[in-house]
């Protein structure tokens, strides 16, 4: 059976993220692409909602003589989700979101992300505890990229941001999840979306993150790098639909032997 819409809407399975409530529950960036047209593609193919743009790194307004992104992803029609990357301590990473809130007239839903250097790209969790508690303590509702640590998730929810996003894998590897023990323990203890941010390679690492329980996921390079962009934002738009419907749906148990699926009890033989 096809679901519209609207059913969808209808139906309580709705992403709730501080304030807001969305459809989809892919996430995807405005990186890495060819131009602001294909970018454009990509993203309605993904059927996304939130849209994340680096403020440091796109243009939203900033530079008058540029082509401003927003003129091909519209505000009216996407959830846009500044993000702070490029940043590597607190301080700048609280500059972005002001700067980006400035920008968006008052916009306060915003991604945070601090990298601890280039060659990783790996989360520095001190700088992001930090950086988290002032912008909580300023009226935004933080979204915030993190390593997939149980106990560092559950201390930025105490903090008050609105979703942790743990990687699955090192941003822009596409190695797919990496340790799913960790990123199951913050799913069961957290009380706010935990949503799969890096790692994610193909269709059915999104799948799996959703089976496991990711309230979403967010991507870019899988999409942006795939031989068809647009093509890769339509199968992650159904792989994540899928692996949410399979959660939902509650899999059938692990055996170590088979099990007939025609019983054979309660039968006559001649």
């Amino acid at each position: 059976m096809v679901i519209t819409s609207e059913e969808k809407t209808n139906d309580a399975d709705l992403l709730c993220i501080g304030d807001r409530k969305f459809v989809s529950r892919l996430m995807v960036g405005t990186g890495k692409y060819k131009d602001f047209d294909e970018t454009k593609k990509a993203i309605e193919a993904s059927g996304a909602e939130i849209v994340t743009v680096a403020v440091r790194r796109v243009n939203l307004g900033q530079n008058a003589d540029q082509p401003n992104l927003l003129e091909f992803i519209s505000p009216d029609k996407f959830t846009i989700l500044p993000n702070t990357a490029g940043c590597y301590d607190a301080t700048s990473a609280v500059r972005t979101c002001r700067l980006a809130r400035e920008m968006l007239d008052g916009h306060d839903l915003v991604k945070l992300e601090i990298m601890g250097d280039q060659t990783t790209l790996y989360p520095n969790v001190i700088e992001t505890l930090s950086a988290a508690r002032i912008l909580c303590e300023d009226g935004f509702q933080v979204m915030v990229y993190t390593s997939d640590d149980p106990i560092l998730a559950s201390e930025l929810e105490k903090i008050g941001c609105v979703a942790v996003m743990p990687l699955a894998a090192p941003i822009g590897s596409g190695l797919g999840l990496q340790n799913r023990f960790t990123l199951r323990s913050i799913i069961e203890n957290a009380g706010i979306p935990v949503i799969v941010d890096a790692g994610v390679g193909t269709a059915s690492d999104a799948s799996i993150a959703m089976e496991l329980g990711s309230h979403g996921v967010l991507m870019n390079t899988a999409i942006a790098e795939a031989r068809h962009p647009v093509m890769m934002a339509s199968a992650m738009r159904k792989a994540v639909e899928a692996g949410r419907e399979a959660f939902r749906a509650g899999r059938m148990p692990k055996r170590a032997y088979a099990s007939a699926s025609s019983p054979l009890d309660g039968r006559f033989f001649i």
